[in-house]
C-alpha cells in the first residue's frame, strides 16, 4: 500500500523525525513556499521527500515507490543517504546553568 500524506513530518514514535534534520544541507531536495506549502520535495518537483519515509516504512519497496512518484532511483538514495548521515551525527552536548550536575 503506497501512502502520499506528504505534508506530515514524522514523530519520535512513528520514525524518522524529520523536523531535526537540516534538508538545506541536501543537494538532492528544495523547499519552495509556493510548492506543497514549503515542504521539502525532491529538486525540481512536486514529491514530498517525507512520502519516500512514511512508504518505506509501510514496506513499500524502492522500486515500487519509483514506479508510483516521479522520483529516481538516485534521487532516493540521495535522500536515504542524507538522513543517515545526518542521524550518524554527533549531537551537541546540552548546555545547562545548572552548577551542580546530576
Amino acid at each position: 500500500m503506497l501512502c502520499d500524506h506528504g505534508m506530515k513530518d514524522y514523530d519520535k514514535e512513528e520514525g524518522l523525525d524529520m523536523q531535526n534534520l537540516d534538508w538545506s544541507q541536501c543537494p538532492a531536495v528544495e523547499s519552495v513556499a509556493d510548492r506543497r506549502s514549503g515542504a521539502w520535495v525532491f529538486r525540481d518537483t512536486r514529491m514530498p521527500v517525507s512520502t519516500v519515509f512514511e512508504n518505506l516504512e509501510l514496506g513499500t519497496s524502492i522500486d515500487e515507490i519509483i514506479e508510483q512518484y516521479d522520483v529516481t532511483r538516485e534521487q532516493i538514495q540521495a535522500v536515504l543517504e542524507f538522513a543517515a548521515r545526518s542521524l550518524d551525527a554527533p549531537v551537541p552536548a546540552a548546555v545547562t546553568n545548572d552548577a551542580h550536575p546530576v
